[in-house]
């Protein structure tokens, strides 16, 4: 039989990744909706070609990744929704595998797995993503862009917030939580993403993009009990903003205050002798820079009253 589940797939210019995302749907779902930000490469086309039913946003509107997925909401009729980004595969055995979870505890509103990278060895950047992917197995804090979700209760809360350009998987599972939800990490394969970074500045677009989310999360729900992202936001401000500017001035001031930057390499030496990958405490600390630039693109904007624009980096 045909799963209680219907997916919502999201996407923008997403091309061949678009449809072997779909391809791999068939006959896990019982209906495929996509959702299509403004493509221009024949994405809705290929849709529906592949059998999906299309919802086209309207252009004169933000794109979100939250407005995208709400509006696929919108068109669900069953049970569980599985949200599957469009560069992603979902694995097969998945809705199998997540609805037993979901059935074994009726308090679940959320249940994610193994999202991995598709080409790991392709570039530094798309394995950082594989690292950043795997996270601890068991009752968890948050999911990402792929998880399988209880219509109703995503539908109490209101859904994704439409005004957040990052970050909005972990807000609405703060609020599922404070309501009484549970989220379930499943030590399960889910998804093959496709980062498709090669480049530098595309690693440093999304790392912004991270710290934007951070420092408008917990400008949000930074207060306790849930303290949201304040940690990371510190951090991000205090190795991307502060020391890098108390160590310039203090230079000014006394030249032998530059020493104070050896800081930084002290830093990697420290996370990659704890850790052992070398090339992740590198750009573990060098994203705090980019970070600390996104946390001030958000205070920025708040500071004028404007909505954020989206930071992509493919």
């Amino acid at each position: 039989m045909t799963p209680p589940v219907e997916a919502v797939v999201i996407g923008r210019n997403e091309g061949a990744r678009l449809i072997a995302c779909l391809a791999a749907l068939e006959g896990q779902v019982a209906r495929v909706i996509y959702v299509d930000s403004g493509s221009t490469d024949g994405s809705r086309e290929a849709a529906l070609r592949e059998g999906a039913e299309l919802v086209q946003l309207d252009t004169a509107q933000p794109f979100t990744a939250a407005r995208a997925r709400n509006a696929g909401l919108a068109r669900c009729t069953a049970e569980f929704v599985q949200f599957v980004d469009g560069d992603c595969i979902l694995a097969p055995g998945w809705i199998d595998a997540a609805l037993a979870q979901m059935r074994s505890d009726p308090a679940l509103a959320v249940v994610c797995g193994r999202r991995r990278e598709l080409r790991p060895e392709a570039s530094v950047y798309n394995r950082l993503c594989d690292i950043e992917w795997n996270t601890p197995v068991g009752p968890a804090r948050a999911c990402g862009g792929d998880a399988l979700m209880r219509r109703a209760p995503l539908a109490a809360e209101g859904g994704f917030d439409a005004t957040l350009i990052a970050g909005e998987e972990p807000d609405l599972c703060l609020r599922l939580r404070a309501a009484g939800w549970g989220i379930y990490r499943l030590d399960a394969e889910m998804t093959q993403h496709d980062a498709d970074m090669h480049r530098l500045g595309q690693w440093w677009r999304r790392a912004r993009r991270a710290g934007y989310a951070f420092a408008e999360g917990a400008a949000r729900h930074g207060s306790p009990p849930a303290r949201h992202w304040v940690t990371e936001r510190r951090r991000a401000l205090i190795w991307g903003l502060v020391l890098p500017v108390a160590i310039f001035m203090g230079t000014l001031i006394w030249p032998p205050l530059a020493l104070v930057a050896l800081v930084y390499p002290a830093q990697v030496m420290r996370l990659g002798l704890r850790s052992g990958d070398w090339p992740w405490a590198f750009f573990n600390v060098l994203g705090k820079f980019a970070e600390a630039g996104g946390a001030l693109r958000y205070y920025m904007a708040r500071l004028r009253r404007r909505r954020g624009a989206l930071i992509e980096y493919k």
